[in-house]
């Protein structure tokens, strides 16, 4: 298993992290899966055997059951690993019950804690941005924590570009801590992440953990023109994510993972989780699974290495079109473009 370093912190962690959102499985998280705790503390195994050292949740997956479990199956081996949770979503119906303000976030540590059974959070991560409560009572209610001891690091989550920067701006101008890492959805199925989030990541030297790098299943192999799966799949339930604009593009890029796959004898899955191990700013990709069975293939994808023409097969098949301003820079500016920049524009000269 590689290691490598999150942001600018001196943390290292796994290229692979073991997501959770398929514990429980309770309310409109039972589209995702339903993992109990024996196949929890199952899959928890594998991923520490294999070398994962990082294990992500939220207090909101399953309405806190998968923090539970988290903490049931770490019970006598929490320090073996480094936790990760986020704070933000609903966990009740009050109005203060949500968002980033000094109130929900001190008092969502403070639950995750008792249900994770620590004493203290590896990577706090904000999970959503609040436009209503200001940056500075959420990163002066973060820097409590860290203080405290309760937490170590601390991370945004699904930020657009402005607001990653005025929340860094914002840290630094205040002496508060500063996000060293932004959990954020990129994956062959969609490169949006390519326009700021990617470049942003590069500039202000941010970790990237990438969630959901399968596209909720839709990278499988399974979805084909000619082939729908008929059952147990994440894409025929009301969970939506994510969102699918382009079919017939995606099918092309699933046609392409197919065919690299088979070159190497391994599952598309495994060739969609290698391509994003090499793109630019990546530190690790958050996987959960359904199965052991999945989750072992899973795992096998960090040892898969793509040549460079199966990577620019991939680049062209999932290609995104350069929005303004991208393409004027592209024409106007590329005598004057920093590492960030080229990121996107790169391909382009």
């Amino acid at each position: 298993m590689e290691y490598r370093t999150l942001g600018r912190s001196g943390l290292r962690v796994s290229v692979l992290t073991m997501g959770t959102m398929t514990f429980g499985g309770t309310g409109n998280f039972a589209n995702v899966g339903s993992t109990d705790v024996d196949e929890a503390r199952r899959q928890v195994d594998m991923c520490l055997a294999a070398g994962i050292n990082l294990i992500d949740t939220a207090d909101v997956y399953s309405a806190g059951l998968s923090e539970q479990i988290v903490g049931e199956v770490l019970r006598g081996r929490r320090d073996s690993v480094l936790l990760a949770t986020k704070v933000r979503m609903s966990m009740g119906s009050g109005p203060n019950d949500a968002g980033l303000s000094r109130h929900h976030i001190i008092s969502g540590c403070e639950a995750s804690l008792r249900r994770l059974g620590t004493d203290h959070i590896d990577l706090y991560q904000v999970h959503e941005w609040d436009g209503v409560t200001p940056l500075e009572e959420t990163l002066e209610a973060l820097d409590t924590l860290v203080r405290s001891g309760k937490v170590r690091y601390v991370g945004a989550s699904n930020y657009t570009g402005w607001q990653l920067m005025k929340a860094l701006g914002t840290a630094e101008r205040n002496g508060l801590p500063r996000f060293v890492s932004q959990q954020i959805y990129y994956s062959l199925q969609a490169r949006e992440a390519e326009y700021e989030l990617i470049p942003a990541a590069i500039d202000q030297g941010l970790g990237v953990l990438v969630w959901s790098p399968l596209a909720g299943g839709l990278l499988g192999g399974r979805y084909r023109r000619d082939h729908q799966p008929s059952a147990g799949s994440r894409q025929l339930t009301e969970w939506g994510e994510p969102p699918v604009y382009d079919r017939d593009k995606l099918y092309d890029t699933v046609d392409v993972l197919i065919d690299v796959a088979r070159a190497h004898g391994v599952s598309a899955a495994q060739v969609a989780l290698a391509y994003l191990l090499g793109r630019p700013a990546v530190t690790s990709l958050v996987i959960g699974a359904r199965t052991s069975e999945q989750l072992a293939d899973n795992l096998a994808a960090a040892d898969l290495i793509l040549d460079d023409e199966e990577r620019k097969r991939l680049d062209e098949a999932s290609a995104m079109p350069l929005l303004y301003p991208y393409w004027h820079q592209a024409n106007t500016a590329r005598d004057r473009l920093s590492p960030a920049d080229l990121t996107l524009l790169g391909p382009h000269l």
